[in-house]
Order: structure tokens, then sequence, then C-alpha cells
């Protein structure tokens, strides 16, 4: 016999649990789980640069800009178009551009690394905004929403596939010391289960803080500490059924001692060759840092991790473009180069997806910053740099194109929810059956459905 408590609750989890890609129902929240469809990208590292990457100084040449460099006209559309109104001026980009590869694709001159992998990238030229706000713009390439409170990309990935190491968190985020803007929110849970949420590890110093016990504490004391804290719990979960807060923190509790065996060892880059660390520019001045996060990135993958998160700020060049956007770029150009050419060597290219994107792209032209080198760009939603390297993607490709200055994308133009559909769909998973009943309703990552970008699939 039970009661109606117990038994709303039964129900309510094997609901829950039909709207999961099939898998074991007896396993954890986080075990692997069969996706809706044949995946071509087992697990997927999402290089995110924040603050805006000009798209025209970047992959995105437009020549045009040389002929109307410095003209002014006067815009009166800050509403429409999203960039202040007033008395404007189009700037050309201070950067020579080159082909790279069989490809032939077009790279500023600071990449000099990436060029070599030229022909394992796809480029997409076509992808537009809703915001030009780098908050809401964040969350909205992150989670779908422009507005705090929905799943980032990798909660939904883990939600919908679980992780292959049940000793790691599924969904990993390595940031820098400071967070983007909207902070943490752009990898919640959201309405998922807390199980779900990403897992920062710091930039600096151990990734995560407490991972040794003290040296007074034995293993074997751990483990009977952790074993009556879970009777405890499961005591008061007895009285709290509907409680899902306090199932994952459970969870929380014996995955942080599995982690204890396993993560001083994965994020330990000094077990790796030499030539390795190299690759990505770890020790040198520049690379050092973002080198660090792809190595890791790598790592965690190799391990079995779903989906990883690197960021890298900086890039909200208003002014002093040259000067900006060239740091920026000799920073990640040789650990971004790395960590393509190491995936490919190892095998694991081809069934991961590298995922490069920031949250919006930059203006042709520019306010009252002054010329010469104190010329900048604003934010534009319009147009944006995106590329996608292995894991089922058309490499050695250029899909869609914007227009001759670089102010719109014009050629296969898709919004940031088709992007979020093809990454899914890519790892095996169909947005419109990926679902989560919240708020009377069942949700998905792209709001209100959208359509697969089939120009990107190999």
């Amino acid at each position: 016999m039970i009661n109606r408590r117990q038994f709303l609750s039964t129900f309510a989890t094997a609901a829950g649990a039909m709207a999961i890609p099939s898998g074991n129902l007896m396993a954890g929240p986080m075990s692997p789980k069969k996706g809706h469809h044949k995946a071509t990208a087992k697990r997927c590292i999402m290089l995110f640069m924040e603050g805006g990457p000009s798209h025209i100084d970047t992959f995105d040449p437009k020549p045009t800009l040389d002929k109307f460099h410095l003209k002014e006209f006067e815009r009166n559309d800050r509403f429409k178009s999203g960039m202040e109104s007033g008395k404007r001026y189009y700037i050309k980009s201070p950067f020579k551009f080159k082909q790279h590869g069989k490809s032939g694709a077009w790279m500023a001159e600071h990449f000099k690394e990436l060029g070599k992998v030229a022909d394992d990238i796809c480029f997409y030229r076509g992808c537009m905004g809703d915001s030009v706000n780098h908050p809401t713009a964040c969350y909205h390439m992150n989670t779908g929403n422009q507005f705090i409170g929905d799943p980032g990309v990798g909660a939904w990935v883990t939600y919908g596939l679980g992780s292959e190491n049940q000793d790691l968190p599924g969904f990993v985020v390595l940031p820098e010391l400071n967070y983007p803007q909207g902070g943490s929110a752009n990898w919640s849970n959201g309405y998922l289960p807390a199980y779900y949420q990403g897992t920062p590890m710091r930039p600096v110093g151990s990734p995560l803080l407490d991972i040794s016990p003290p040296d007074y504490v034995t293993k074997n004391a751990q483990k009977k500490n952790l074993d009556m804290l879970m009777k405890l719990n499961k005591a008061h979960q007895q009285k709290h059924v509907n409680h899902g807060d306090l199932k994952a923190r459970m969870e929380a509790y014996q995955l942080a001692f599995r982690m204890q065996d396993k993560i001083p060892e994965v994020v330990n880059l000094n077990t790796e060759p030499e030539h390795v660390r190299k690759m990505y520019g770890v020790g040198e001045k520049g690379t050092d840092g973002f080198g660090r996060r792809c190595l890791l990135a790598r790592k965690l993958v190799e391990q079995g991790v779903r989906f990883v998160e690197v960021y890298a700020s900086g890039w909200d060049s208003h002014d002093y473009l040259e000067r900006a956007h060239s740091s920026r770029i000799q920073s990640v150009d040789k650990p971004i180069a790395g960590l393509l050419q190491d995936l490919k060597q190892r095998g694991l290219l081809e069934d991961t997806l590298v995922w490069f994107c920031g949250e919006f792209g930059r203006s042709p032209d520019n306010g009252v910053r002054g010329g010469g080198k104190k010329a900048g760009r604003d934010h534009n939603k319009f147009a944006m740099p995106m590329w996608f390297a292995g894991g089922g993607v058309k490499a050695g490709h250029t899909i869609g194109a914007t227009d001759e200055i670089g102010g719109k994308a014009v050629e296969v133009v898709r919004p940031i929810k088709d992007v979020h559909k093809t990454v899914l769909h890519l790892m095996g998973l169909d947005d419109n059956r990926l679902t989560f009943f919240h708020g009377g309703r069942n949700k998905q990552l792209s709001q209100i459905g959208a359509d697969t970008i089939k120009e990107l699939l190999a």
C-alpha cells in the first residue's frame, strides 16, 4: 500500500523519464542515453568569444569598405538596427586577409596557425541574432532565450544524452577569472533538474576547490560520513518526495567523492608531453591561459565529458580595433589550431563537434570615437563570425554570406534557434522531442521550434 503523495511522486518520476530519450531508467540521471537518431557527434566543445568579435576583421573580408573608409553618413535607426544613431563613418579593416587550404578559406593575417587546419572548418556567415546587449545576447546564444532562467545548451545535451563518465560532470565550463556578462546563468540548468547544471572550473590554481580532503581525513572515514549523510537525506526525502534539488544534492555529494580520484589526473596538464603542450601555446606569453583551457577541454571530452564550454573575453572593440583584435586573435589562434590538430590525430575530431561563436558580430561603421588607430566598431546582431569543425559538418566549406560591407547576412540566413537545432541534430537529438514540462507546457531549447541548417551537414 502506498499513500497519495508516494503515488503522485512515482507517477511524476515516470512521466518525466518518458520525455528523455530511451535509456536505462534504473540508472542515474547522468547515465548514457540513446538519442532520437544516429549521431555524428558524441560530444561538443563550444569556444565562446565573449564581447562580440568582428566577422569583418576575422573570417569575412569586405574590401568594399576600403572605398568607403571614413565616409560620413547619418544613421537614425538605432531601434531598428541596434547601432547608435547620429553621425557615423565607415571603417575599413586594419588587417590584411589571406586564403588558406584547398578550400580557400579567408582569414585575417594574424591567424597564422588556424590557417593550417582551414580544410577541417565549416565557416557559417548566415546567422542573425536578436539582441545587441551583451548579457541578453550571451543568454540567447547559450540558452535560446534572451532572459535569465533557461537551461544552457550543455544542460539540454546532458539532459538528453547523459554522460559517458559517471565520475566526472557531464557539462563543464572553463571561464576566465572574470565570468562573462550575465554570469553563471549562461550555463545554468534553468528549469531542468539540477543534475544538468554546468560545472565551472577555475582558470588559476586548483580548477576545483577542496578536491582533496584534509590529511587527517582518511578515505574510509570520508566514505562513512557520506554514507551517514546519505541515510539522513533519504529519511528526509521520504517526507519531501518531490524535492528535486535534494535528490540532485545527494547525487552531487557522491559525484564529488568519485571525482577526487579522477579530477587530479585530468586537470594535471604536466602529464601531457611537452610537444602537445607546445601545440596549444601552453607556457607561451599571450596564449598560455586560453591554451590551458583548450588542452583541458580535450582531456575532458577524451574522458567522456559530454559538453565543454571554453570562454575567451575581450572582443568588445568599440575603439582601438587594430590593437585589441590583433591581441585577441593571437591569443586564440595557436590554442584553437592545436585543439583541432590534437583531436584529429587522436581520432576524436570525427565525432567531436567544435563550435566557435560569440554573442554577435560588429558593424561596418562607427560613431564618435575618432579615426585612425582609435577606430573601432559597434555591436551588430545581423551578422557574426561562426564556424564548426568535426562532428559531421561540411569541412572545408563556407556556407552563407553577408552583404558587401558586412552589415547583415544575405545568404542562408537563419536565426540562432536554427543553429541550436542543428547542434542538437548532429548530436542525435531532435529539438521537438527533447522537451521538459515546466510552467504548464513542454519547453524546448528552440523555444517554439526551429529548422536544421542542412547546408552545414556533411
